[in-house]
């Protein structure tokens, strides 16, 4: 076994923690501590290459890779996207799978320390903690499978390298091409600020281009000759800006603007804009993207152009298992809190400091189960789509200080030092804890997948993507 990383303080809370555990739940955490230095350097690698949705190919190949180190079997360029991959071990059931994503996002690159300073200027970084999501997960598949290995539990273990969450959404095309069908649980986890095993659902979203045709003339020379593009576009965020008034307040709307025109003294002929619409359900979704895809056609009569809609994408929202929630809050009891030595508490406190937050340090406290609640606010993940084709539970850890904005260069900064580090092990031993579960208890695994039942009720599963293949060579 290699060195611990860990401080005798930690090491001693989970000493006293562990024996609370059975055998199966000790050998879990034995596991990832004895991996551990090799986890650190995967994560770190993962967070060196920060590459966005569909370009992860270093990302990737380093997890796979280690996947087939370590025993498994993989199947690499999955539904038709060359960074994703299935690796599976075992046989027969109970099948369990775990989720790993691993893409960055553009433009917040960003130094382990805590104040702001880009490690490549305009580069991209991992400001929701991917980094740590994919090797955590596959940590404690491989811990599972070590167990399978020895004989000691049976069954098959499953990692799905996941990619292009931040933008295009891979599960989707996964989801697709049924690689959960033979599934029977699947776990997933988070970074966060908090612990906690997460039982709330997150929002339904739908993604969509729409592009205006006009025609081009000199703007100042004979600009009656010319039909706006840019004018239509205009003339489109006005209209969703004045409709935010007349919509629920569980819905949000954004857009981007990619193409606006490309020089002042030319009336444009083309301009591009991407719109997003959420809801914290699809019903409440849909109507409100039938209304602004007609907003675009009114705008494109009174700019006197012509316009074209093209679906992107769209995820559903997380179907919540509260029956797989509570077993995974038995294990965050056991594990208990994350201790964090003096300096990573300073450091939390630099960030929290340099982002206008209040200075009180990282939360390593394990949360109660929360109630679930009927709109809960916050983002959307393509883990919704997984949840309404085979029960999830899903799981919350803290990787960054309280209070830090999500998706900045300061989630980046904690996630490639040792906050991110401790985080993403205490994540691999919960969801290993939690398959280990699984595995020795038929009936849970019935009741999980009896409480998905009752919740998709008759729900009918289309994914909400164009026909044909991934978006691998979109624009950007």
């Amino acid at each position: 076994m290699k060195k611990s990383l860990l401080p005798l303080g930690l090491l001693f809370g989970l000493f006293v923690h562990a024996q609370k555990m059975g055998p199966e739940k000790r050998a879990i955490v034995e596991s990832i501590n004895a991996h551990q230095q090799e986890l650190i350097a995967l994560s770190d690698s993962i967070w060196a290459a920060a590459e966005v949705a569909f370009q992860e190919n270093i990302s990737s190949r380093l997890l796979a890779d280690y996947a087939e180190e370590n025993g498994f079997t993989v199947e690499r360029g999955v539904a038709g996207m060359p960074t994703a991959f299935v690796a599976t071990y075992g046989s027969g059931s109970p099948v369990i799978s775990v989720l790993g994503e691993f893409d960055a996002l553009p433009g917040i690159s960003q130094k382990a320390q805590p104040t702001k300073e880009a490690l490549d200027p305009g580069g991209a970084g991992h400001g929701c903690g991917h980094n740590l999501f994919g090797t955590a997960s596959l940590a404690s598949a491989i811990a599972v499978k070590e167990l399978i290995e020895a004989g000691e539990l049976s069954g098959t273990v499953k990692f799905l390298g996941t990619p292009a969450e931040e933008k295009f959404f891979g599960k989707i095309w996964m989801v697709r091409e049924g690689l959960w069908d033979d599934v029977d649980v699947n776990l997933s986890w988070h970074p966060g600020a908090e612990i906690e095993a997460d039982v709330q659902s997150t929002l339904a979203l739908v993604d969509f281009k729409v592009e205006f045709f006009g025609q081009a003339a000199h703007a100042s020379a004979d600009p009656w000759n010319g039909r706006s593009a840019s004018d239509a576009l205009e003339l489109y965020t006005t209209g969703i800006n004045y409709y935010r008034e007349h919509i629920q307040p569980t819905v949000r709307i954004h857009y981007h603007i990619q193409d606006g025109g490309q020089v002042v003294n030319v009336v444009p002929d083309y301009s591009r804009i991407w719109v997003r619409v959420r809801d914290t359900k699809r019903e409440g979704m849909m109507p409100v993207y039938e209304h602004v895809q007609k907003m675009a056609e009114g705008a494109a009569i009174m700019a006197n152009v012509d316009y074209k809609i093209s679906l992107i994408s769209g995820i559903y929202e997380t179907l919540v298992n509260r029956t797989g929630g509570e077993a995974m809050q038995k294990n965050l009891e056991l594990l208990g809190p994350i201790e964090y030595t003096e300096a990573e508490q300073e450091f939390g406190k630099k960030i929290q400091m340099a982002t206008g937050k209040p200075q009180v340090g990282m939360d390593s406290q394990v949360r109660p189960l929360k109630a679930t609640r009927e709109n809960p606010g916050g983002g959307s993940t393509d883990v919704g789509d997984v949840s309404w084709n085979v029960p999830n539970i899903n799981l919350g850890v803290t990787v960054a200080p309280k209070d830090t904005p999500w998706h900045s260069w300061a989630v980046v900064a904690c996630g490639g030092m040792s906050i991110g580090h401790k985080g993403m092990l205490y994540a691999a031993k919960a969801m290993g804890m939690t398959m280990v579960d699984l595995f020795e208890n038929p009936k849970l695994v019935e009741a999980v997948k009896e409480e998905y039942r009752e919740r998709k009720g008759e729900t009918v599963y289309e994914p909400i993507i164009p026909e044909g293949p991934p978006p691998i060579n979109a624009e950007k």
